[in-house]
């Protein structure tokens, strides 16, 4: 893996991670057209930069983590549904899910379809969750369920926790909040997981594209971040939905 493809896949890793159009189906994707060669050490570094996303949330929201410690015990329990079933399919998901763009890219299609009519036919409630104070421990385990489904490449844990979360009855801002801090549970333990199972099988250069990968992740993710918060502000997922089918008929048309 070239310097080149470290930071163009950095730079998607960072952008995408927080928005409802799944990273891992556009890291599969773009490591394709770039060419780069289904491997051990590939799969790994797709999973591993997402700790520069986890990096922006903390660098974001330190101090909400410090001062809430309530918060931070309801975001542990929305982490271990996702812990459970992360643990039990570690193999399948790296070995099976990871191997097969097609997998993605029906799912990029599928999530683009389902966000499109959950806006539609969505209706937000006015005794909805507005802070995150608000949300129960009940919730954030129903949060962790859904969180869970996005297993799959292409499903995206945004979309599955914001969604998931809206039925709740969650505020959109507050449920976009309450995601950015799941990740850090989440991938942290996603990317310790699979470092202690691979990282005996990497070289020198294979950290120092590791390291690249997560100093560009970090610094687009934070961009990222705001631009979502912002963004939800006045628009809803619409866009998001339609942008996934678009990407997945471009793919389907491109590598098939």
């Amino acid at each position: 893996m070239t310097f080149l493809d470290s930071t163009i896949l950095g730079i998607i890793e960072g952008f995408t991670e927080f928005l409802p159009i799944s990273s891992t189906a556009h890291l599969i994707l773009a490591s394709k057209l770039l060419g780069l060669e289904t491997s051990e050490f590939l799969k790994s570094f797709e999973i591993s930069i997402q700790l520069g996303a986890i990096a922006s949330v903390v660098f974001l929201y330190w101090r909400t983590l410090v001062s809430k410690w309530d918060l931070n015990k309801k975001i542990i329990a929305a982490f271990i549904p996702t812990a459970i079933v992360g643990l039990f399919f570690y193999r399948l998901v790296k070995n099976i899910f990871l191997e097969n763009y097609l997998i993605s890219v029906y799912s990029l299609l599928t999530g683009g379809v389902l966000l499109i009519l959950f806006e539609l036919f969505h209706k937000e409630r006015n005794d909805k969750d507005g802070e995150l104070s608000d949300i129960t421990y009940t919730k954030a385990l129903a949060i962790g369920v859904f969180q869970s489904i996005s297993i799959v490449p292409g499903v995206s844990r945004a979309a599955a926790t914001i969604l998931g979360g809206m039925l709740l009855g969650i505020s959109r801002k507050t449920i976009v909040e309450f995601s950015f801090l799941l990740a850090i549970p989440t991938m942290a333990a996603a990317t310790g997981l699979d470092l202690l199972k691979s990282a005996d099988y990497f070289s020198r250069s294979d950290f120092i594209s590791l390291a690249t990968g997560f100093v560009i992740s970090f610094i687009v993710a934070t961009l990222s971040i705001k631009f979502l918060l912002k963004f939800i502000q006045n628009h809803n997922f619409t866009y998001f939905g339609v942008y996934r089918i678009i990407v997945a008929i471009v793919f389907l048309t491109i590598l098939n």
